[in-house]
This record gives C-alpha cells, sequence and structure tokens, in this order.
C-alpha cells in the first residue's frame, strides 16, 4: 500500500478522479466526513487530506510515501524529493500583477510585493536587477496594491478574472505551475514495485518522465 498525500480542495478532486480512473482507487472519499484519513477499499492507496503547503514536508519527512502538489510550491519550497511527473492537471501560473498603469522598469526606488511567494517573487527581481521588499500574505493578495500596503503582487493565476475584478493586470509570467507527483527517495525504492506501477499507470497523462527536478 502507498500513502499518498493530497491537498484539500480542487486538485485533491481531481486526483481522485484520476486513481479512480487509472484503477488505483474504487471510490471517492465521503465528502462529508471529517476524517483526514481516507483508506481506500481496495487496499492500494492510503491518502492523506492535508494543507497544499503541507504535502512536500510530508513525504520529505516519510510521513507519506508520495504526494501531488503544485509545481509553484515545490519551487517556492526547494524540497529534496524525486518528482517524477508532471500529472498535467491543476494548471496555473504565478504571475506579477499590479494596478492598471503601473510600469514596473520605471521604478527607481525598492519596489513592495506581496506575495505567498516570497522565495520566487524575490529570485525574480533579482534577476531582473530590482530591488524589492517582500510583504508575505496568506491570503486577498489582490488587496495589498489596492490599500497601499504594496506596488504590486506575486501571485497564482488561472483565468484572471480575479485580478481583473480588483482593476490589476497581468505584467509577466514567472512560474508555468501544474500538480506533480512526488515521492520520497526512501519510498522511491524501499516501495519500488508499488512505485513503478503508480507511475506507469499515471505516467500516460504525465510529461516529464526523469526521476528528480531541481
Amino acid at each position: 500500500m502507498l500513502t499518498l498525500a493530497l491537498p484539500k480542495g480542487r486538485l485533491a478532486e481531481e486526483s481522485i478522479d484520476l486513481m479512480i480512473s487509472k484503477g488505483w482507487l474504487s471510490a471517492k472519499p465521503d465528502p462529508d466526513s471529517k476524517e483526514l484519513i481516507y483508506n481506500d477499499p481496495m487496499g492500494r492507496i492510503r491518502i492523506l487530506l492535508v494543507r497544499s503547503q503541507d504535502v512536500a514536508t510530508y513525504v520529505e519527512q516519510c510521513a507519506a510515501d508520495a504526494g501531488i502538489s503544485g509545481w509553484d510550491v515545490l519551487k517556492e519550497g526547494g524540497y529534496d524529493l524525486a518528482i517524477p511527473l508532471d500529472l498535467g492537471i491543476g494548471k496555473c501560473r504565478l504571475s506579477l500583477a499590479a494596478p492598471e498603469g503601473y510600469a514596473l522598469e520605471a521604478r527607481h526606488r525598492k519596489i513592495r510585493v506581496a506575495t505567498k511567494y516570497p522565495n520566487l517573487a524575490r529570485e525574480f527581481f533579482f534577476h531582473k536587477g530590482l530591488s524589492c521588499e517582500i510583504f508575505k500574505l496568506y491570503g486577498s493578495i489582490e488587496l495589498a496594491p489596492l490599500v497601499g500596503l504594496s506596488d504590486c503582487i506575486v501571485d497564482l493565476v488561472s483565468t484572471g478574472g480575479t485580478l481583473k475584478a480588483n482593476g490589476l493586470k497581468e505584467l509577466n509570467v514567472i512560474l508555468e505551475s501544474s500538480a506533480r507527483l512526488v515521492f520520497n527517495r526512501s519510498s522511491l525504492y524501499g516501495k519500488r514495485k508499488e512505485a513503478a506501477e503508480f507511475m506507469d499507470s499515471l505516467s500516460k497523462i504525465g510529461t516529464d518522465t526523469s526521476i528528480s527536478e531541481k
């Protein structure tokens, strides 16, 4: 049996649908249940439902054999994990956005940036040769430039509807993100048969077959 950490929410739902279609799960967990551990009757997968930011930690520390996490979260955290597959679901992008009329290159002072991704934001501005001050927020990022907390934001964008509704425009795409299958290296080799079967069944919709990715 493989123990799989999944982020609560839409990505978990997409991942569960995928595993059912590939024969790894027999049914969806009860959506009304408050339980955070789901043991599927088939006995092939045990699911841990955790916060999206915590998936990689559960896997890295061997509390789970594998997990499904957004590439944005993995890049931000710099975890030591095997990342064999891009699952092609949960697609979005990490972008720089600002109010209409904001010109990034015209700024001569330190740029104030609100984001949940301080490391990726700092790296982006460093490569642009621009000085920045980062404010780490945990939600409602679009609000920050509207009330003067920041000049711009770095946040995930799917359709751009939330940005538009708040008078913001997308300036740069920093990172294209999608869901990745991750393993800790101990389970990848200690449970190599199950891991290989799991990866093989999911690889038909994945695009990246390397064992690790930094």
